[in-house]
């Protein structure tokens, strides 16, 4: 698709065309089999621990969003993947540098000709968000959507960082959890059970 075509096709809303410039969930999550992964999410509790080095050891870390990492003791400097729900300026892409990138937003008018375009992209299905959407009642946060999908995965472990629920805010705003249109205490509750049946999913 050239980039002509690309902004045609979002403007348009047409979904097919922008799915096509995705690998398959199958095939993305068929690449962890067997692999430990880090999930880091952004809550500012994480900048007080020193998490870093375990981190960057795991075989796959994934980020979000902006990826805050205010130290490479608290948070590690590795990116493999980076789960998008919103636009990435230059500079942070640049600073970033992740090895591939993950779009998770419904919201496809966000969605840049250079991440659409960019190796490894995938596209994550419209239904699969409306359907978590809808099992939390709220909107779901590129965090909860990540796990969910992660969990589906025949990974070998995923560990949890930064993730406590909006209770210590996040490095990459200055929002309060009445301010963003999230449920976190039914996310919190997913994961629980999560963790309760799967053992190879832990929240640090």
């Amino acid at each position: 698709m050239t980039r002509l075509g690309f902004f045609i096709n979002r403007t348009l809303r047409r979904e097919a065309p922008l799915a096509a410039l995705s690998v398959s969930q199958e095939a993305l999550l068929r690449e962890l089999s067997g692999k430990s992964v880090a999930l880091v999410g952004n809550a500012r509790a994480l900048a007080e621990g020193k998490a870093g080095a375990e981190i960057d050891a795991h075989d796959v870390v994934i980020r979000i969003n902006r990826a805050p990492m205010p130290s490479a003791v608290s948070h590690g400097t590795r990116t493999d993947w980076l789960a998008l729900a919103t636009s990435l300026p230059q500079a942070e892409r640049t600073r970033i540098n992740p090895g591939r990138i993950l779009w998770m937003s419904h919201k496809r008018k966000r969605l840049d000709w250079e991440t659409a375009s960019s190796p490894g992209f995938y596209l994550h299905p419209l239904g699969e968000y409306e359907a978590l959407k809808t099992r939390l009642g709220a909107q779901p946060t590129t965090g909860a959507m990540l796990i969910d999908m992660l969990a589906r995965s025949d990974l070998a472990r995923l560990d949890l960082y930064g993730f406590d629920f909006f209770a210590s805010l996040s490095l990459s705003g200055r929002r309060t959890a009445d301010k963003v249109p999230h449920d976190f205490a039914a996310e919190a509750e997913m994961v629980a059970r999560l963790t309760e049946r799967d053992p190879r999913i832990i929240r640090n």
